[in-house]
């Protein structure tokens, strides 16, 4: 026994050496973590680090990691059958299930306290309650527990399931372990198993505040571990992967080389074990492992501070610490964060109403919102609620539509103007003459022209009225929908009354222009000086014209004429006798139609200003009020919340209590960390 003993107190010795942390801000946390302690495997964070695990832990249970926020977790990866049973067994100092295939089928967060009581203290936590065990019983409670979550059978499920363990001698750590890794399902596993355990160890490995712990049997090529693979695709230099050997006994042989060689970077070391065996008790297991790793040809030949469940126990401690010393004030600004992102959030939110003058006051806001928007966008011409979307810059494409217009208006009026040239005239003079003095122009003979001018166009002011109020409808039924976009009640009526409104706005547009049109038919009157100016002009070319003509003994077919170009003049010989007056009146037509067009194009815009106006200032209040107020409007609905509303509402609501109590929980740490720095 004596032999025995003195075995026991040298690797007690020699399992006290601690790898250094490579974090400089955790060094005075690493340190505390080492003082007065008795030995690695029943050590336990002293009066200043157990908070820290306690935060962290308390943080989990809150489940503040839905909120985005990651907290420092320490991650157990391996293949199957690779002994990850074994070790976490040994450093909880309790049987966990085993068996053929995959025992962990959910996510096991293992919470192990040093409890000073000689009695242990176990719990499970899963789908919302508690249920307490023992350690006879808790392999089988946790077999239930996993059934319920996971569903009877070989299935695998993502929702945690919780065990702590409070026990005199056992590490203070916080771990999850998750489903050993298998490429073949076996009977009554998913075809699919393998891609399933793959998400949810990427999951949890994937954020930079995972440390994780890779378990590999030493009897295998450390190379070919999936594992390791998945490890590496989110820890490529292994900064934060710890290796744990297992089956040390099984494999000796090459086990120094492998684990100094580090061909698969493994930036935080390794540490060899040897699992319990049988019924070993744990004091017998932990024996028998300082004796082999003393002892053996071979496995004596790796330095103490990498091997034993001791040193393990040690490292994780030293490195949890580091972790969360490393992470709690990010934390805490993540927490800060997001805590005033959604109060933000909730404030720009619209106000839950509890009556009608609410209802109306809000109401109220909404036009008044929407009008003040639309003589921006449409009157005033600023569009900087919609800087990115051209649409919304209204007063600019009006003016587009205007000139379109007023292009479309000129290019049918000057359709082929030298073709035919006087053949109209002449045409309807010769209908239009009548017994009395030659050279008389027939009035009647102008308006025939001008109202075949008219109606040739008539159609093209009707279809920019059209198109101009299409567009504002567009537009106002965009400003009503987003300035109501929180009462979804009342957005069909709001819409409703947007309808209503440019349809009357439409009607009298185009009742108005109707009457502009007829107008144009009825008689032929300006008071604007260019119509004398352009037809004596014009007139000026008569002489040269006639006398081209008609005299000229060379009788050329075709004559340039200003304005009109080159035209053909042989048929015109045959209408001596009108000639003179066809002339006339063409270019008396010529030079009135300029007028025609410009005034259809300047009454049009000054119409559309008009018009507009009205609409913001004064008709657009009115038809929402009736259209609201009126029967069947019900602005009590306005008290009733949007489904999605109410959703989110309740959604940031909870969000926001959760970040609360995790501020309250990481404030207090954060006050004792002040309160060690000042000592």
């Amino acid at each position: 026994m004596a032999g025995v003993k003195s075995t026991a107190s040298s690797v007690k010795k020699k399992s006290s050496t601690v790898v250094q942390s490579k974090d400089e801000n955790s060094l005075a946390l690493v340190q505390a973590a080492q003082q007065g302690q008795d030995a690695p495997i029943t050590s336990s964070y002293n009066d200043r680090i157990r908070p820290l695990l306690d935060t962290v832990d308390k943080l989990r249970h809150l489940m503040i990691t839905r909120e985005g926020i990651q907290l420092p977790t320490i991650v157990v990866v391996g293949d199957q059958s690779s002994g990850k049973s074994s070790v976490l067994e040994s450093l909880a100092g309790i049987h966990l299930p085993r068996g053929q295939g995959i025992c962990t089928r959910v996510p096991l967060i293992m919470r192990l306290q040093h409890h000073p009581l000689p009695q242990p203290e176990l719990f499970l936590e899963f789908n919302g309650k508690v249920v307490r065990t023992d350690e006879e019983h808790v392999s089988d409670a946790i077999n239930l527990a996993t059934d319920e979550i996971a569903g009877l059978g070989k299935g695998i499920s993502n929702a945690p399931l919780t065990l702590e363990v409070r026990k005199n001698g056992v590490p203070d750590l916080t771990m999850v372990d998750l489903p050993g890794i298998t490429r073949v399902p076996v009977h009554g596993q998913p075809e699919n198993i393998y891609d399933q355990i793959k998400e949810i160890i990427m999951e949890y490995i994937t954020p930079e505040e995972s440390i994780i712990l890779n378990v590999l049997s030493a009897t295998v090529d450390f190379t070919t571990c999936e594992s390791i693979r998945m490890s590496q695709m989110v820890d490529k230099t292994g900064e934060r992967t710890l290796a744990v050997v297992t089956k040390s006994d099984k494999a000796p042989e090459g086990l120094l080389e492998k684990v100094t060689a580090d061909d698969v970077n493994i930036g935080l070391g390794y540490v060899c074990v040897r699992n319990r065996i049988g019924e070993e008790s744990y004091e017998e297991a932990r024996f028998e492992e300082a004796r082999l790793f003393e002892t053996h040809p071979q496995l004596s030949k790796i330095d103490n501070s990498i091997v034993g469940i001791p040193v393990l126990a040690q490292k994780l401690v030293q490195i949890q610490a580091a972790s969360i010393a490393r992470n709690l004030p990010a934390i805490v600004k993540s927490i800060n964060d997001k805590l005033g992102m959604n109060v933000a959030e909730l404030k720009r939110m619209p106000p839950k109403m509890s009556s009608v003058s609410e209802a109306m006051t809000a109401f109220m806001q909404i036009i008044g919102l929407a009008k003040e928007s639309l003589r921006k966008i449409l009157v005033r011409g600023e569009f900087d609620e919609y800087p990115d979307q051209q649409n919304m810059h209204c007063t600019a494409r009006l003016v587009e539509m205007l000139n379109q217009y007023s292009d479309e208006l000129h290019k049918h009026a000057e359709t082929k103007p030298a073709k035919n040239f006087l053949m109209e005239e002449i045409m309807v003079l010769e209908e239009a003459k009548g017994i009395g003095l030659p050279n008389f122009l027939p009035r009647t003979a102008f308006l025939t022209i001008l109202q075949k001018k008219v109606k040739g166009i008539s159609s093209i002011p009707i279809s920019f009225a059209e198109k101009v109020w299409n567009y504002v409808e567009e537009v106002v039924i965009s400003v009503i929908m987003q300035h109501s976009e929180n009462y979804y009640q009342l957005q069909l009526s709001f819409r409703r009354a947007g309808h209503n409104l440019i349809a009357k706005m439409k009607e009298r547009s185009v009742n108005w222009v109707m009457e502009i049109v007829e107008m144009e038919k009825l008689t032929d009157y300006t008071c604007n000086p260019e119509y004398l100016s352009d037809w004596n002009t014009l007139m000026s070319q008569q002489d040269a014209f006639m006398n081209d003509v008609l005299t000229n003994e060379e009788r050329p077919t075709k004559i340039k004429l200003n304005s009109f170009g080159e035209i053909e003049v042989g048929k015109l010989r045959d209408y001596p006798h009108v000639l003179q007056q066809a002339f006339d009146m063409k270019m008396r037509m010529t030079a009135y139609w300029k007028i025609v067009l410009k005034r259809l194009v300047d009454c049009m815009a000054l119409h559309l200003l008009l018009s507009v106006g009205n609409l913001v200032n004064r008709e657009f209040e009115i038809e929402i009020v009736n259209e609201l107020m009126g029967p069947g409007g019900g602005i009590e609905r306005m008290l009733e919340e949007s489904p999605a509303i109410a959703a989110k509402r309740l959604k940031i609501n909870k969000s926001i209590q959760l970040l609360k109590k995790s501020k309250e929980v990481v404030a207090k740490i954060m006050d004792k960390i002040g309160t060690y720095a000042a000592d």
